[in-house]
This record gives structure tokens, C-alpha cells and sequence, in this order.
């Protein structure tokens, strides 16, 4: 937690001074109290990197595709030439992203979690699949998921000005 916190007050000083005016203060403050909601529950002063990470990609401005690219590279294994994301690490991406609506309520079963991993790797023989393939399935907006591209278009939304008046 605290390795994490000190890479959030690098981060959002960095933020700040490209966007003066911003940035609140207290920003990593707040982003490590919902950090440790998320995946520090028992408050043992542990959170996984990588958990994190997902976290900060998923709660980012960047589009969906750039966040699922972000989620690939981040959870896959290197194999020579070519990266894969195995059905462990697509549970494990599943899950740390399934915290993220916990915290205000929405929570997913371990079912749910495995029902998604099944419907992403339905018809393919390997053990592991190509970022393709994983990219493919996100882009279905599977249900477990379906609140990171509805929280993009309404964060998308908010940026559209009309002129138009209305009576």
C-alpha cells in the first residue's frame, strides 16, 4: 500500500503540473482509499500491483479499446514472438475488474466470472488465447463487463455541447 501510494503522488504531481488547476491535492489520497476498498478489505496493507493497475486502466479517460489493449499486455504471457492470456489470468483480470462495481454495491459471483471466462474461450482448443481473440470478446460487451464501455459513452457523453435553445 504504501509502495502504491507513493507511485499515485508521482503520478498525480506529474498530472498536475500538465494540467494546473486539475488536479485535487488530495487525489492520491482518494485513489488509495478506493484502491484498498477494493482489494484491501481485511486491511492487511497489501494490494497486488497488477490488481492496481487493472483498476487505474479501467477508472482511466482512455477508450475502451485502448484500456482492453492496456488489460492484455498487462495480464498476458509472453511466449516468444506472440503474447497469450490464459484462462487463470483471464478469471484473475475478471475478478480484480469485478471490484470495481462491488464498491458501490454491484457485485458479481465467482459464477459470473466463470461463465464470462467460458464464453471467451467457447469454440477455442488451446489453453490460452491471442490478443485478437481477447479483444474480439470484449468488444461484445460481455455482461460482466458491460458497466466499462456504458461508463465510457456516459463520461463521452457529458463532453457533447448542442447549440440549441430550448423553450
Amino acid at each position: 500500500v504504501h509502495q502504491i501510494f507513493g507511485m499515485l503522488m508521482k503520478l498525480f504531481q506529474r498530472a498536475r503540473s500538465e494540467q494546473p488547476g486539475q488536479v485535487d491535492p488530495r487525489a492520491a489520497e482518494f485513489t488509495l482509499s478506493l484502491l484498498v476498498a477494493m482489494y484491501d478489505r481485511s486491511g492487511t496493507g497489501y494490494i497486488k500491483t497488477r490488481s492496481a493497475a487493472a483498476a487505474l486502466i479501467a477508472l482511466s479517460g482512455d477508450t475502451p479499446l485502448a484500456k482492453y489493449r492496456a488489460f492484455f499486455q498487462l495480464y498476458a504471457v509472453p511466449d516468444g514472438k506472440a503474447a497469450w492470456i490464459t484462462r487463470s489470468a483471464l478469471r484473475s483480470l475478471l475478478t480484480d475488474l469485478t471490484q470495481i462495481p462491488a464498491v458501490v454495491g454491484e457485485s458479481c459471483t465467482p459464477a459470473c466470472v466463470e461463465i464470462a471466462t467460458k464464453s471467451c474461450f467457447h469454440g477455442v482448443l488451446n489453453s490460452a488465447i491471442v490478443e485478437e481473440k481477447f479483444l474480439s470478446w470484449l468488444r461484445s460487451e460481455p455482461a460482466v463487463l458491460l458497466w466499462l464501455p456504458t461508463c465510457y459513452r456516459l463520461s463521452a457523453a457529458e463532453m457533447v455541447s448542442h447549440q440549441a435553445r430550448c423553450r
